[in-house]
């Protein structure tokens, strides 16, 4: 069964890397980082995926904003937790807001729409961007490179390789999972914070 597992891996990960790094995808970067240890991957082309899939994702989150404002997708989108408070730092701190957007756990999506939507120009995001997602890039990919080793001195040599895969597979899954918490946790506190300002407001 892992031998499968094994060539679906080198045929179509880094494919798989770039997907879920458009989304906000750190497990996916750590998985390119992990496989790159076991020499699945060159270290650099997991490094180039995950970049990629990081730019492309907060640009196309940025273009939503900037050209279809009005769309009800994008409007469904200025209503999630969090949405105001990017907004407001955006217009305080823009450089640093789309510098940092992308660390903040559940916020990439509303941040790269409110990027679009305040008067941050294009060239200016692009560039904030590309440095932002190869830092981001290179810092998660780091991580999976390193608990390669890590996974190697505890195990020593003789952790055969497809069971390298198999760890793999379930350090992802439980990144994600753990991710999917922190977002929900944040985006309740987010929610709540929304929810007083509103009376504050009235």
């Amino acid at each position: 069964m892992t031998e499968p597992i094994h060539r679906l891996i080198e045929q179509y990960g880094l494919i798989a890397v770039f997907l879920g790094c458009v989304a906000e995808g750190e497990s996916a970067a750590i998985l390119g980082g992990f496989f790159a240890h076991q020499h699945i991957f060159v270290l650099w082309q997991a490094f180039l995926a995950a970049f990629l899939g990081a730019f492309a994702g907060d640009t196309a989150f940025f273009t939503l904003g900037r050209s279809f404002a009005d769309h009800p997708y994008v409007v469904r989108l200025r209503r999630r937790p969090g949405f105001r408070r990017a907004y407001r730092l955006l217009n305080t701190h823009p450089n640093i807001f789309v510098l940092t957007n992308r660390y903040i756990y559940g916020m990439r999506l509303v941040g790269g729409i409110a990027a679009g939507l305040s008067t941050v120009s294009v060239p200016r995001f692009v560039i904030l961007n590309a440095i932002s997602s190869a830092v981001w890039a290179a810092l998660f990919g780091t991580v999976g490179y390193v608990f390669g080793l890590g996974a190697e001195r505890m195990v020593g040599q003789a952790f055969a390789r497809h069971e390298r895969v198999l760890v793999a597979l379930a350090v992802g899954i439980a990144v994600a999972v753990l991710a999917g918490l922190v977002a929900r946790h944040f985006a309740g506190r987010e929610r709540a914070k929304d929810a007083k300002e509103d009376q504050a407001e009235s």
